[in-house]
């Protein structure tokens, strides 16, 4: 069975799907730790690194089910980051791309980039896309019918001279990307910023954003997986977890209703509790609008609080520790210098969302360090709260889609899951966690065997 998918060709790769009917057994793709275990990153380096993400983020069933095995580890002074591998072109190439809720594109780097790293400090090597040497590359032309329905939804743009099908996405911080799309797999030209940094580098970036460019949109719209995908980060030291095109089964999971209308998985955060206690902010801060919200997104490390939330969040774990901790000042954040374990120590921390769901934090899902701890939450001005890796492990994390709802619950993510096959029978397998990366040719090429467009670059992406 195969299928195509449009990909975004820049430092990174756009993916739309398009194809036939069928299904797919539980298999398991590894994501992988973007850092190696040995080497630490400063805490600031991580709030930059967010910092520059967030700027990015850009304006504007037959029931088979695909599940990719997670590497990589939500410990900030390990690079906090999780990815997979992918298998792209003909013959296969392998890629690794950073798991991503807070986009909607696929892509991967094109071995005609200019500023392209070409080796990363994240422990992994690098690949590079070939269009020549793939045998099912070929151009998209303007009269493609793909390109014609890019172009009414502005994904894509025709040039007479050249007669393809190109692209121009704007991103939040004034930087962009453009270029043209090619049948097989999407790669950049160009790469600008961050993207450009050898010690950031990684393949590319696997976007499961809710638009009609990302994965799980272009297989559930042909029907080729459910339009549902759950997570399963772990968070001890090791990381790893679990991805999967389906939906994982617990039985006490909770669920929020999405906030409608919105590009990103936005949830109706109504209160905070810490040991029980809701603190005095005024629910108002968390409303959705065009400039504030509270958005889960997997490419965030930490997680960030709008001002308002934050200073009484912080003043009330102080308190509830100051007679069995001292607290500190480290670079500006506020730490504890802890004599023995944090469990029983630290407060049990509830957000509470729209629809009586409570996410429960343990100690481990709002601190980090070690010597000291430190609150891992950030304090932000611009209105936006966002819900990273910090507080998402540990968890599996249901964003379904069809009912419009993200659901969670505590889990020990090196376990077994048990997963939906179809979004309509009351049917399971239990996919097994396992560190064989040769898994992923099956799933992504040899069950799924699928053409990608992809976009070469003609500027740059930050």
């Amino acid at each position: 069975m195969g299928f195509l998918i449009v990909l975004l060709v820049a430092a990174a790769a756009a993916a739309v799907v398009k194809g036939g009917v069928g299904g797919f057994p539980a298999r398991v793709l590894t994501l992988e730790r973007a850092f190696p275990a040995n080497k630490t990153v400063e805490l600031e380096v991580l709030r930059k690194r967010d910092r520059v993400r967030h700027a990015r983020i850009l304006q504007s069933f037959s029931g088979g089910i695909v599940d990719f095995e997670v590497v990589g580890t939500s410990d900030p002074y390990y690079g906090g980051l999780y990815f997979t591998k992918v298998k792209l072109g003909s013959p296969p190439r392998e890629f690794n791309v950073q798991i991503d809720t807070g986009s909607d594109i696929l892509w991967v780097t094109c071995d005609s980039c200019s500023d392209c790293p070409r080796s990363s400090g994240f422990g992994v090597a690098l690949n590079f896309f070939d269009a020549e040497s793939s045998s099912t590359a070929s151009q998209v032309s303007c009269s493609d019918s793909i390109c014609s329905s890019m172009v009414q939804t502005a994904d894509a743009s025709c040039s007479d001279q050249t007669n393809q099908c190109g692209y121009k996405f704007q991103y939040g911080d004034g930087s962009g990307t453009s270029g043209h799309y090619v049948t097989d797999l999407l790669c950049s030209t160009y790469q600008s910023g961050s993207l450009t940094k050898p010690d950031k580098a990684v393949d590319g970036i696997f976007g499961f954003g809710q638009r009609g460019l990302s994965i799980v949109s272009q297989l559930a719209s042909r029907g080729i997986t459910p339009k549902v995908f759950s997570h399963c980060l772990k968070g001890d030291g090791t990381g790893g977890g679990k991805l999967v095109l389906g939906e994982i089964l617990a039985p006490t999971m909770v669920y929020s209703p999405l906030v409608p209308s919105q590009p990103h998985y936005n949830l109706d955060l109504q209160s905070i509790a810490v040991n029980g206690q809701i603190l005095p902010i005024d629910a108002a801060v968390f409303a959705t609008s065009d400039n504030q919200g509270t958005i889960v997104d997997t490419g965030t490390t930490l997680t960030y609080l709008v001002a308002e939330a934050f200073d009484p969040f912080v003043n009330a774990i102080t308190a509830a520790v100051s007679q069995l901790t001292t607290p500190v000042l480290s670079k500006g954040t506020q730490c504890y210098l802890v004599t023995s374990s944090i469990t029983g120590i630290f407060p049990e921390v509830s957000l509470n969302f729209a629809g009586g769901a409570a996410m429960i934090l343990k100690p481990e899902n709002y601190l980090d360090g070690g010597t000291p701890w430190c609150i891992g939450f950030q304090k932000v001005q611009n209105g936006v709260s966002i819900l990273g890796d910090l507080v998402l492990k540990d968890k599996i994390f249901v964003y379904d889609l069809s009912k419009k709802r993200i659901g969670w619950t505590d889990y020990d993510c090196s376990t077994d899951v048990n997963v939906s096959i179809t979004s309509s029978k009351d049917e399971f397998r239990n996919a097994e966690l396992s560190g064989s990366s040769s898994l992923i040719t099956t799933s992504v090429l040899g069950a799924l065997l699928f053409h990608l467009i992809a976009l070469t670059l003609g500027s740059s992406l930050w």
